[in-house]
Parts: structure tokens; sequence; C-alpha cells
């Protein structure tokens, strides 16, 4: 009897340390702004399970500033592995000498919107009309301060002529343009509709589908996706492929699956002002996801024209875009799944 007990106790040691010893090991991953629809995989990917039915301890992390830069630079430090933000980060960081590569590419157009304010939306309606204006982006280096330099120089402005302000998302932004601090500026859903709803702003671009997206940068735009050092993917290879095996089966949910059967596996903070609200912008805006996690084709080239326009990082810069984005995982995940 005694002999028997002992032996379960050395049993229940074992298993437990067995478990912490071989656990999977912690993969942190910064989200610019975790609340917004243009990021919604990564939260998605947590609610429906996907990170643990692949084995992974993944931790999903708000970057408080809600600016991609921001994102980028605690990858860069060895802070976290990844980052769920904007893939022109890896083209600009490459130009700085730095290697990075998106491995699921979420979103073939920004999901951003160029709004002004109701005050001067008659006399804003073009981004000619951005001389001389302070222009609301997440963060200086932001992708979002990215687009709006772009927008300015296609127009024919010199990139002195405006002044880019960093101002965050959600309530930040909307802040900053009820007190006047921005006439112009950048931002994605829900902020959008709610500030439409208010009646405090209007939209003057709208990039949230594919159609509005070549509309006003000349092609697809790939943006939101998982990129991280180039180093850690090599070191790492099975665990890319576990979170590209996430990520791909939440595209697919995404693709497959209503706005409202979405929004219900967020949780309630997520919908800003209204649930309905934020279902109804899902559902006009889904399309600007990709159906497979896959980089569009032509895409990193549209990317490589607007920053060649303005980012200093890239102007003059031979870039090799075939060092920064991978499809070999998102297809092996394809190749797997066969959703």
């Amino acid at each position: 009897m005694i002999i028997s007990q002992i032996r379960i106790v050395f049993a229940s040691f074992f298993i437990f340390f067995s478990s912490q010893l071989f656990a999977a090991e912690k993969i942190s991953i910064v989200v610019g702004g975790i609340g917004k629809q243009i990021y919604l995989p990564a939260k998605l990917t947590e609610a429906l399970d996907y990170f643990k039915e692949q084995g992974l301890n993944v931790e999903l992390i708000a970057e408080q500033s809600q600016a991609g830069v921001n994102a980028e630079n605690e990858m860069i430090a060895g802070v976290v592995q990844g980052v769920v933000g904007f893939y022109d980060h890896t083209i600009d960081l490459q130009g700085k000498g730095k290697e990075a590569m998106s491995i699921v590419q979420f979103s073939q157009a920004p999901g951003e919107v160029v709004l002004v304010s109701s005050k001067l939306a008659d006399t804003i309606k073009s981004p000619k009309d951005f001389k001389g204006k302070t222009l609301g982006v997440t963060g200086l280096g932001s992708s979002t301060n990215f687009l709006m330099m772009y927008l300015s120089v296609k127009a024919g402005l010199k990139s002195s002529d405006v002044t880019p302000l960093a101002v965050g998302a959600g309530n930040t932004f909307i802040a900053a343009m009820k007190q006047g601090k921005i006439e112009v500026g950048m931002t994605t859903e829900p902020t959008v509709s709610t500030m439409v709803a208010s009646g405090d702003a209007k939209i003057l671009i709208d990039q949230r589908n594919p159609e509005g997206t070549i509309k006003s940068l000349g092609g697809l735009y790939p943006a939101a996706c998982l990129y991280m050092s180039t180093k850690w993917i090599n070191a790492h290879p099975e665990e890319v492929q576990k979170l590209a095996n996430a990520f791909y089966k939440t595209m697919r949910f995404i693709d497959t699956h209503s706005a409202s059967e979405i929004a219900s596996l967020l949780p309630a903070d997520y919908y800003g002002e209204s649930k309905d609200q934020y279902i109804k912008s899902l559902a006009e805006s889904k399309r600007m996801f990709t159906k497979d996690g896959v980089m569009p084709q032509g895409g990193p080239e549209s990317v490589l024209k607007v920053l060649q326009a303005f980012d200093e990082a890239v102007i003059g810069k031979k870039i090799d875009l075939s060092k920064t984005y991978t499809i070999k995982y998102v297809k092996a995940a394809a190749a797997k799944y066969k959703l």
C-alpha cells in the first residue's frame, strides 16, 4: 500500500516536471493596435484557440502607443519575437541594414481612412489641400506616416509642406481632431465609424477595400501581417510553421464566416461605441483581408514604390523584395489543412 502511494507520488512529480521541462517556449508578439480591425487576425486566432491547437505558447502584447514603429523597435531589441504590423516596415528595415520578413500576409489593402474635420471639409477636398496642415498619424515613422507622406508627395507637395503629428489611435486620435490639434488624419476602424457617426469627421480617402486602395495608391497594398526577424525565422522553422498554420486557419475562418459570427468571438471592448456599428464596418471592409495569408502578386512592388517617393531609408537603395516576405510557410499550411 505504502509502496503504491510512493510510486503514485513519484509519478505525479515526474509528470509535473516533465510538463515544465517540455512546455512550449513563450513566443511574444506585439500588436501595433490590438483593437484595430486591421489587426483582427491576431486576437481572433487567440480566441479560436488556434495557437494552443498548434502547441504554441503565444503572448499577444498591445503596443500602448498603437504605432507600428514602436512595435518594430521592440522586435529589433529582442524584447518580442514577432510583430503584427504593416509589411512596409520590412522594406524600411532592409534599407536600414536590418532583415525581417512577413510570414503571413493578413491584408491586401491598408484598411486605413483619411478623415478630415467636418469644420474644414469644404476647404480640404484632396491631398493637394494638405499644404500647411497638421496631419494626424499614429506615430512618426509609422505606416500611417508613410502613407500620409506619400499621398502628399503624390499630390505635388514637398515633405516640408505638411506637419505630421503623432496622435495614436482610438480615443487619442478622436480627441486630437475634436480639439483642433489636427485638421486631417489617418486612422482605422472602429475609430472611423465612431467619428463619422458623431459628425466630427468626414471620409476623404478610403483604403478599406481593394478598389479604394488601387484608386489612391495605384495598386494593391499589402499591409497588416505577421513579420519577424529573418534571423529568428531561420533559427526556429518549426515554430514559424506552427504560427503560419494557426494564422492560415484564421484567414480561412474570416473568409468563410460573417462579420457577425466573427465579432461574437471578440471581447466587448473591441466594438468601440457600438457592436452593431462594428459589425457593419467589418462587413463592409472584410475584403481587405487575404483569403489565405499569401502575399498578393505585385503587392511588394506597390509598397516599394510608395516608400521610394519619400523614405530616406529606401531612396537610392537596392532593395531585394524577395527577402522581405515568404509564402513558404502559408503554402505548407494550405497543403496540410486544405480548408
